[in-house]
């Protein structure tokens, strides 16, 4: 297939990330979110990330307005219809997200790919209450998506090979990532190991063996790592990592998976990371640390 147009269904910060990066390798986005409002947020937080990009001389006044120009805002799904290819990128729930794919079922050919950027959830179980099953995939872009060269493309029980090689072609020839194939598990690859990883860190602040600075200062500085944990955490949302913990941690039973009381703590008190502009650091409202 010549993928021309794709369809992203939800505008936080994974769904704006995935369009600019599409609206990029120059291809027209359809960006559907529930509200204008909603809408029009994800929109300015795109422009302000081709802003930053601007101002380090990284593209140009013509590339920004090229990019913006792709992205077309849209609050009904039966404008999907169009797309070549269709990737939902809304929170992780389960109902949700099926919900979600059963109107894309309606809208949309039944040779087009429908692909979830879950991180955690079962590409089986969301694909369950379709009419094509088979043509159901993850594609789990990992944040930041402009500057993360790798796609974890996730089969369900009843993912097609056709559909498997058709998006392996689209993640390594169109968006030029590198596509790594993983078999059905809560987490997968990533996800399961920065969150364990996300994880242990808290256990480490909680106990008091270290301060967040320090921690995240030794994983960056010793390890390469371009965030430390803690602020990885607040960059994805803490909301999130406690979610997929919990997640994980009710499939496996495995107490290494069991989130952190800090975790906890931290997003009943509605501090949540980048998102709230507060988590364990503080961020401004362009997400950059304070």
């Amino acid at each position: 297939m010549n993928y021309k147009k794709i369809g992203v269904i939800g505008g936080g910060t994974m769904g704006q990330g995935i369009s600019e990066m599409l609206a990029a390798k120059g291809l027209d986005v359809l960006l559907v979110e529930e509200t204008t409002e909603k809408l029009n947020h994800a929109y300015s937080m795109i422009e302000t990330s081709l802003d930053k990009q601007l101002e380090k001389w990284a593209i140009t006044k013509a590339e920004k307005k090229l990019i913006l120009s792709r992205i077309h805002k849209v609050t009904h799904f039966a404008e999907l219809g169009t797309c070549d290819m269709v990737i939902e990128s809304i929170s992780e729930d389960l109902d949700a997200k099926k919900e979600v794919f059963k109107q894309l079922d309606q809208v949309c050919p039944s040779n087009i790919i429908l692909a979830s950027n879950t991180s955690t959830l079962s590409l089986t179980e969301i694909a369950g209450g379709t009419i094509y099953p088979e043509r159901v995939i993850g594609m789990h872009f990992i944040y930041p998506v402009a500057k993360i060269n790798l796609v974890e493309i996730i089969r369900g029980l009843k993912t097609s090979e056709t559909t498997f090689e058709e998006t392996k072609r689209f993640v390594e020839e169109v968006v030029e990532k590198r596509g790594v194939m993983v078999y059905e598990s809560p987490g997968f690859v990533t996800s399961r190991i920065i969150c364990v990883m996300i994880n242990e860190a808290l256990h480490v602040l909680g106990e008091g063996v270290a301060s967040a600075e320090e921690i995240d200062e030794a994983m960056r500085v010793g390890y390469q790592f371009q965030y430390g944990p803690l602020e990885m955490a607040d960059r994805f949302g803490l909301d999130s990592v406690l979610a997929a913990l919990e997640r994980m941690f009710r499939e496996f039973g495995e107490l290494k998976y069991r989130p952190s009381f800090v975790l906890k703590k931290m997003v009943r008190a509605g501090h949540l990371g980048v998102k709230t502009g507060e988590g364990f650091f503080k961020y401004d409202k362009d997400g950059d640390r304070l």
